[in-house]
């Protein structure tokens, strides 16, 4: 599937919007398009059959529907100075500038989600990260929020003055904790957020989690993806630890 040359720089709604009718269906929940790139068989299964086959059902229940678009090139739209309006980016057939290139932009219409993935140049491992993020970031924002199994963990983290976290944001904000609530809550969100995109991840690929003097110690986290894989099993066939694979 292709899009005409004159559709570049739409904005991601309108683009969707568009193209809603020739969205090709995924699954229960996922649809996709793949506008002005050219994608092989193994490519369309590296990119979309396989991350969206190796949802946890349970994961997948908690998900709005949501439609892929796969195009070359992001472009973010230049804002004011000081502006508070939301980032907006457009579709680019050409290599935007570096400045105002993006990778992954969202948005929600109505109850249905966007993901858009700039795909030219992009690592295919890099690609998965963000859309197991942006799933994981739809999961925090259903209503069951983060599960309260999750945050006795980092309650326990906490009092035990473990050092580290998954990922940077959460790391960022694990510094600033005091005995407001809402501090807290803010990083558990964020912590979750990173945790479960790990773990997602790790059940679709094998990845090495990435060491270093922030990186929560290997038995917490170990901890923290046993709680995630009981509460959102795998599906059958999949590993999620070493152990799993015996």
């Amino acid at each position: 599937m292709s899009a005409p040359k004159s559709l570049s720089h739409l904005s991601l709604k309108n683009f969707a919007d568009h193209f809603r009718s020739e969205m090709v269906p995924l699954g229960n929940r996922f649809c996709y398009f793949a506008a002005a790139v050219s994608l092989s068989t193994d490519d369309l299964r590296e990119y979309l059959d396989d991350p969206v086959a190796a949802l946890p059902p349970s994961i997948a229940a908690l998900l709005p529907r949501i439609q892929i678009i796969l195009v070359p090139y992001l472009a973010q739209v230049p804002l004011p100075p000081r502006s508070r309006r939301a980032p907006e980016f457009l579709i680019a057939t050409e290599p935007p500038p570096e400045e105002v290139a993006g990778k992954f932009f969202s948005i929600m219409q109505g109850k249905e989600a966007v993901l858009a993935f700039a795909v030219k140049d992009a690592e295919l491992a890099d690609y998965h990260y963000r859309f197991y993020r942006a799933l994981a970031e739809l999961v925090v924002a259903h209503p069951s929020g983060v599960p309260q199994g999750y945050l006795d963990l980092l309650h326990e983290e906490i009092d035990s003055r473990a050092h580290g976290e998954v990922d940077e944001p959460a790391w960022v904000l694990k510094q600033d904790l005091d005995d407001s609530r809402r501090r807290f809550q803010l990083y558990a969100r964020q912590s979750f957020i990173d945790t479960l995109t790990l773990y997602l991840h790790g059940v679709c690929c094998d990845i090495d989690v990435e060491t270093g003097p922030r990186q929560l110690p290997s038995h917490l986290l170990r901890k923290r993806l046993r709680f995630l894989k009981q509460l959102y099993p795998p599906p059958s066939g999949y590993a999620v630890l070493p152990e799993d694979l015996r």
